[in-house]
């Protein structure tokens, strides 16, 4: 079954605990931690001292997404802050290899983020580091962006890709009721939510409504 992970990006900032809470007792399988810089992209958000106050709220996967750049220095400090998942972007960093093989010496799991425009082909050197793959289906920096029809063919590419490896493909941008279905059916393990489970203060209804 497909995993749903609310990003808390979409939520209510003021009370950011009970909202980690909520969306766990709510049915989340990850919380999905969106960390911006204002530099590799055009937003500022949280960094580690946030994940780290965050996770006495939830004992589900955190699946922070470093938007940041340089990446290689804060990694330790994610991940110490109660990291599970750390996934950086492919664009970010000069050295894939040497990043990723950072973060499982700290023992997290490895994610690699691609943007619109960023080739599948840049991962085939790393596969066999790899956790998870997350597909920008959106320009990162904002929420509430629609989601770009042609990441559904990225995503089959990279189940393809990916053959019988144990790497989750994780989706994050637009995604919506309307469209998990086939992004499901393209190959995707995890959809990445804002906007489309903060919506409504029913946040079991609104993750059901996705998977």
């Amino acid at each position: 079954m497909v995993k749903i992970a609310p990003s808390i990006l979409s939520a209510d900032f003021a009370r950011l605990g009970d909202e980690v809470k909520a969306i766990d007792e709510a049915g989340a399988d990850y919380i999905h931690v969106d960390v911006m810089d204002g530099h590799f992209v055009p937003n500022l958000t949280i960094g580690p001292i946030v994940v780290k106050a965050l996770r006495k709220h939830s004992q589900k996967v955190f699946d922070v997404h470093l938007m940041i750049e340089p990446v290689d220095p804060y990694i330790p400090a994610f991940i110490e802050a109660g990291s599970d998942i750390v996934t950086i972007h492919a664009e970010a960093t000069k050295h894939l290899d040497r990043s990723l093989a950072l973060i499982r010496s700290l023992g997290a799991k490895a994610g690699v983020s691609l943007n619109p425009a960023t080739p599948e082909s840049v991962l085939d050197y790393v596969l066999d580091k790899l956790d998870l793959i997350l597909v920008m289906s959106v320009n990162p920096g904002f929420g509430g962006q629609s989601f770009i029809p042609a990441m559904l063919d990225k995503v089959a590419r990279l189940k393809s890709l990916i053959g019988s490896r144990p790497i989750e493909i994780e989706v994050d941008g637009g995604v919506v009721a309307a469209n998990a279905a086939a992004l499901v059916a393209a190959g995707a393990d995890v959809l990445v939510a804002g906007s489309a489970v903060f919506k409504t203060p029913d946040y079991g209804a609104n993750i059901k409504a996705l998977r």
